[in-house]
């Protein structure tokens, strides 16, 4: 039986009527059944006046959206030799130890000051409505060593472009960029121009 969802306000509604997923031999369910953009709800003037967040709980809450966004995520790097995968607090983090999990890689928390207990190199960067700063500790990745930047959404550009600072002050290769959502009218990855970007829902 298909697992129903709750008609919270904000949510998308269908495109169609999805199928019960067939399962395969893997144990992932077939990954054309769920419409991943249905679970992606609205919220204006959220975290302050003029912005509308996109909010990625419904999809959380939601075993079979989960594994389908985190495969998603996952299936573009897959023997692309990903030593580490870097993900930013705290959504990042939901997606970023998971698709880690599944390259066979490990992980790099990066996170607001503060947070991290040893030494670390920091950066700071520019969101639409603040200044903050990001740190990572000094031996989280070594140098030459293959790093996936991943985060849930890219809106303008500058959490995950901090990232790939970070990661490339320490010696660290970019592989790429990963998203779950793209805010195209945003155009935040103009400031990740000549970066490998990907994003498995565009908004």
């Amino acid at each position: 039986m298909v697992r129903s969802t709750a008609p919270w306000p904000g949510l998308r509604p269908p495109r169609e009527t999805a199928a019960a997923p067939a399962w395969n031999t893997s144990g992932l369910h077939d990954m054309t059944t769920i419409d991943l953009a249905r679970y992606i709800r609205d919220v204006p003037d959220f975290p302050v006046p003029g912005i509308l967040f996109r909010d990625i709980t419904p999809l959380l809450r939601d075993p079979r959206a989960l594994e389908e966004a985190v495969e998603r995520m996952s299936t573009p790097w897959l023997g692309r030799r990903v030593d580490l995968v870097a993900s930013i607090e705290a959504r990042g983090f939901m997606f970023g130890g998971a698709m880690a999990v599944r390259l066979g890689c490990g992980f790099v928390p990066v996170r607001k000051a503060g947070k991290l207990p040893w030494r670390t190199c920091s950066v700071r960067y520019t969101l639409e409505y603040r200044e903050d700063v990001l740190h990572v500790h000094e031996d989280a990745v070594e140098r030459g060593q293959r790093v996936l930047v991943v985060d849930d959404v890219i809106a303008t550009g500058g959490t995950a472009a901090a990232v790939v600072e970070l990661v490339e002050k320490l010696g660290g290769e970019v592989v790429g960029v990963q998203f779950l959502v793209e805010l195209a009218g945003l155009h935040g990855r103009d400031l990740l121009e000549g970066r490998e970007v990907r994003s498995v829902l565009v908004l």
